[in-house]
């Protein structure tokens, strides 16, 4: 690897998991921002958008403790938001090798570059280390995780909390948005197509989630970064909803008739790994720390239709 000096001053952001929704997001606002340089780290080539300026894009396998320690060695960031992680909820539960590789032996990785650069270390977790039966959540109640996923980033949190120098856990659920070059959709554009093709579609009534806009989540890892807070905060919407309530909100906002939309429970999916029930967390502490706020679902739902709009008038 060719050892790349970057000319500013500014302190930098190693930001792993690049290429994904959260990534690109927190990639984007540096930019925007101009307080840090950011170093885009992804297990492939880049998928950032080519018309990007400003950033450094370097492939990256966290499980591969050789290739981590390269780039911390030539860069050697002051903060470290990771990112990266197997997310595919039932995919952990088949394939717990791969889970782990990712999400536990990745992170120790991490560890082990921001402890040599002494780098302030953001790691994101997850609501899934909880098992849904008192929820929202807020960063003081007690862990019990009910699939492999949830486990593993519960592992993964305590393995934070060891590390010598500045840590934030920042936990989230339900992030929805969109991003470049990702197949990958999101409720609000499942409902949307789904409806606009007239077809039924089934939401489960009895899961609930504080969704978040990627948008916000980039910011609340940016505002611990800024105000280097240190210790566990709950990044998120602020409304719990149930994914039926959001594909009713969906339809009212894109003016499509709801009629498709049918009310189910989590019964009627054979889903291989066990979902909580009810989540959400808890953000008083964030917004009265960090000054977050996040936006609405109903805003969320009209910055993706923007969005949309923006890429179709692109395509």
């Amino acid at each position: 690897m060719d050892i790349h000096i970057l000319k500013s001053e500014r302190p930098k952001v190693l930001i792993t998991g690049a290429n994904g929704l959260l990534g690109q997001k927190i990639v984007k606002k540096i930019l925007i921002d101009g307080k840090y340089d950011a170093i885009a780290t992804g297990r492939g080539a880049c998928r950032l958008p080519g018309e990007w300026e400003g950033y450094d894009f370097e492939q990256m396998d966290i499980t591969n403790e050789k290739e981590v320690m390269d780039v911390f060695r030539v860069y050697a960031p002051q903060v470290v938001i990771h990112a990266a992680s197997m997310t595919d909820v039932d995919r952990c539960e088949v394939n717990r090798h791969s889970c782990f590789e990712q999400n536990v032996t990745g992170t120790q990785n991490i560890l082990k570059g921001s402890k040599a650069c002494k780098s302030h270390l953001i790691f994101i977790s997850t609501d899934f280390i909880f098992d849904g039966k008192n929820g929202p959540y807020d960063e003081e109640d007690l862990p019990n995780p009910l699939n492999y996923y949830g486990k593993t980033k519960l592992d993964t949190e305590n393995l934070v909390r060891e590390y010598p120098f500045d840590w934030s856990i920042i936990r989230t659920n339900l992030v929805y948005g969109t991003a470049h070059d990702m197949s990958r959709s999101n409720i609000i554009l499942w409902v949307k197509k789904g409806l606009e093709q007239q077809k039924e579609l089934e939401l489960v009534d009895d899961q609930f989630r504080t969704p978040t806009l990627a948008e916000d989540l980039a910011e609340g890892c940016l505002l611990v970064a800024d105000k280097m807070a240190t210790g566990v905060f709950n990044i998120s919407g602020e409304e719990l909803l149930t994914p039926y309530d959001m594909a009713m909100m969906t339809a009212k906002f894109f003016g499509l008739d709801s009629k498709g939309i049918k009310k189910t429970d989590s019964r009627h999916f054979g889903q291989v790994a066990a979902r909580p029930l009810r989540t959400g967390l808890i953000i008083t502490k964030a917004k009265e720390t960090l000054g977050f706020q996040p936006k609405s679902f109903e805003e969320g739902i009209g910055i993706l239709a923007k969005q949309i709009k923006l890429a179709d008038y692109k395509a």
